[in-house]
């Protein structure tokens, strides 16, 4: 039997829209809510209209339904495909990955692998990515499942934020401490650990010497290696644009990708995100 695959991801993979539809990646929203409506992430929402309501409005966030996801694979099944890879941001950070691996039982007839990215932003949509051009390289489930696979092994993210006021009220600190320290502009390199939770890497005191701790780190992890490097942030391009023309700028970095996070990442880090990506 010929196989027919589908490559499914979520809105926090902050790819382009030109780029989903190019690679015929399959996107379920997650929902920004707030008191008078919600809005479907990515679609009927933009970060800007987010960020210009705070701190005043601080929506919620929620993952796709349950009848979200099963619209979804009810219609890929009728559309023919016999494989889904489904790749998710982490279950760390939400709980999508978890729900998407339960709608999947309900389809015994297509093979589905759900894979915890234990990323985010372009962390998760690297691998999509990679994932995609493979399919359409190979034509094999296989193939494709595997680069996913290795490409989220190979990935590491660290990020600053201006405050972590909005990953407290989002309840996604993690084992991030906010402490005394932000009083003296002491600011955490978050990273993400192997359960997919952030954590604080490193802690430099002030906005540029974190950003310039930034390009240290991603000089001291690419090495002599070769990487594909993003640069990703919220409502801060300027400060993102001079990193990623200093990263791109490095011995080993072959590919880079850069742009803003999405509406749902930006109401957990608020507006002053700088993160950097790099998949290995």
């Amino acid at each position: 039997m010929k196989e027919k695959v589908a490559i499914v991801t979520d809105s926090t993979c902050d790819l382009d829209n030109e780029v989903t539809q190019e690679y015929d990646i399959k996107v379920l929203p997650l929902k920004v809510i707030y008191p008078h409506r919600e809005y479907l992430d990515r679609i009927e929402i933009t970060p800007q209209e987010v960020y210009e309501q705070m701190p005043e409005v601080i929506p919620t966030t929620s993952l796709p339904s349950p009848a979200d996801i099963k619209e979804l694979f009810t219609k890929l099944q009728k559309e023919g495909y016999t494989y889904i890879i489904s790749v998710h941001i982490s279950s760390g950070l939400s709980g999508t990955y978890n729900v998407v691996r339960t709608i999947a039982r309900d389809f015994p007839d297509m093979v589905i692998e759900v894979l915890d990215s234990k990323a985010l932003s372009l962390g998760l949509g690297i691998p999509v990515l990679e994932a995609a051009k493979t399919l359409r390289e190979t034509n094999s489930f296989q193939a494709a499942l595997d680069k996913a696979k290795r490409t989220i092994e190979n990935i590491e993210i660290y990020f600053v934020v201006s405050t972590l006021e909005y990953l407290k009220k989002g309840g996604r600190i993690g084992y991030v401490a906010g402490t005394i320290g932000e009083i003296m502009q002491i600011k955490p390199i978050i990273s993400i650990n192997e359960e997919g939770k952030y954590y604080t890497y490193d802690k430099v005191r002030g906005r540029k010497k974190s950003i310039q701790r930034l390009f240290e780190i991603a000089k001291e992890k690419i090495g002599d290696k070769t990487v594909s490097v993003a640069v990703m942030n919220s409502a801060a391009q300027e400060e993102a644009s001079e990193l990623w023309e200093k990263i791109k700028a490095l011995p080993g970095v072959v590919k880079t990708y850069t742009g803003q996070i999405g509406p749902v990442m930006g109401v957990h880090a608020g507006p002053g995100l700088i993160g950097i990506c790099i998949a290995k």
